[in-house]
């Protein structure tokens, strides 16, 4: 599965009626609730990362992915917004891109 797929499905998801779909609840309870679903399960892969479970760590990274395209659905922003940022960004080296952002 790409990420442009899980986007589609997000999409199709958040369409249907809240009490049959998870996306649809996140959704209809506000952007700042899917913001914070979000950072929940980045946490959460954090600490697989830390112990060392490459097994959890796995399923954390897929909610993490999820839900990352969940909290773009609820602020209207695009994944292929943010694949042209990245592909943006490749024109010069990460530390050149970091040295270039305000402070």
């Amino acid at each position: 599965m790409t990420l442009e797929e899980l986007e589609q499905i997000v999409a199709t998801r958040a369409s249907a009626p809240p009490d049959e779909s998870w996306t649809a609840q996140l959704l209809a309870r506000g952007p700042e609730y899917a913001a914070r679903k979000f950072g929940e399960e980045a946490v959460e892969a954090v600490i697989e990362a830390v112990r060392n479970d490459p097994s959890s760590l796995t399923s954390e990274a897929a909610d993490v992915l999820y839900h990352l395209l969940v909290m773009l659905r609820a602020r209207d922003v695009a994944l292929a917004d943010v694949m042209e940022e990245l592909a943006r960004r490749q024109s010069r080296t990460g530390l050149q891109e970091k040295a270039s952002r305000p402070r």
